[in-house]
């Protein structure tokens, strides 16, 4: 665990020691605000409520998670820092958390920093507080789910580019998994249960179930799979990479 806590803070504090962090912070705070006020017609509405904010966040995730995501293993292996990383006393897994977490921190930082939307609504209305603690609590799972994919394929390349363009393809898979789209290719072949077992698989589908304020143990379960795969399919990756 110390050492899982020493590359957390060390992979948080070099987010911050660039200008890098705060222009992203300031673009995700931005465009969630264009985003809710004006295309979510939010005045409009009559509702004091944060549907339309909460609905552009998986949008949202898909281009600007990636980002951050591409740097956490590629970066290290085109600059060569990742084998100076490997020799010390610490495994790949502890590795992978380590950086995951401090990822994951950092997303949460700019999501915890959208709190005035929280303040507006209660302020011109009554919202129900319950379900929009539990939409921001899907919010950060969603992110953390974002985080792992791009992790895992950021250790694939050593550049960012394709590992940002391949975590944007990936996660938009899981997105759109329970979309007419992608099973209208696999309903003329494939068994019901694999079509269904590919529906559930969508990021849309749990989020959304959390952002209506019902935690259910089925969707926590999902992203608690999806996030603890994909950061063990990162220590495997790292595994061949050193191997060869």
């Amino acid at each position: 665990m110390n050492m899982i806590k020493a590359l957390f803070r060390r992979e948080l504090h070099s987010y911050f020691a660039t200008p890098v962090a705060y222009v992203f912070m300031v673009i995700f705070l931005m465009l969630m605000g264009a985003f809710t006020f004006y295309l979510g017609n939010f005045y409009e509405r009559g509702q004091a409520d944060l549907q339309a904010f909460f609905s552009f966040h998986p949008w949202l995730y898909l281009f600007l998670v990636p980002a951050i995501a591409m740097r956490l293993w590629a970066e290290e292996r085109k600059s060569g820092t990742i084998e100076l990383l490997m020799t010390l006393p610490v495994t790949p897994l502890q590795a992978v958390l380590g950086k995951f977490l401090a990822a994951w921190a950092f997303a949460g930082i700019a999501l915890a920093l959208t709190f005035p939307v929280w303040i507006t609504v209660n302020y011109l209305g009554d919202p129900d507080n319950g379900a929009i603690l539990a939409a921001y609590i899907g919010s950060l799972l969603m992110a953390g789910g974002f985080l792992a994919i791009g992790s895992c394929l950021s250790a694939v390349t050593r550049n960012q580019v394709i590992a940002f363009i391949l975590t944007v393809v990936v996660c938009f898979g899981f997105l759109l998994a329970g979309f007419p789209l992608v099973l209208d290719a696999f309903s003329g072949w494939a068994p019901q249960l694999l079509i269904d077992g590919i529906a559930s698989l969508s990021f849309l589908t749990h989020f959304s179930a959390i952002s209506k304020g019902v935690i259910d143990l089925r969707d926590l379960l999902y992203f608690a799979l999806l996030i603890s795969a994909f950061l063990y399919a990162n220590t495997i990756v790292l595994g061949w990479k050193q191997a060869d």
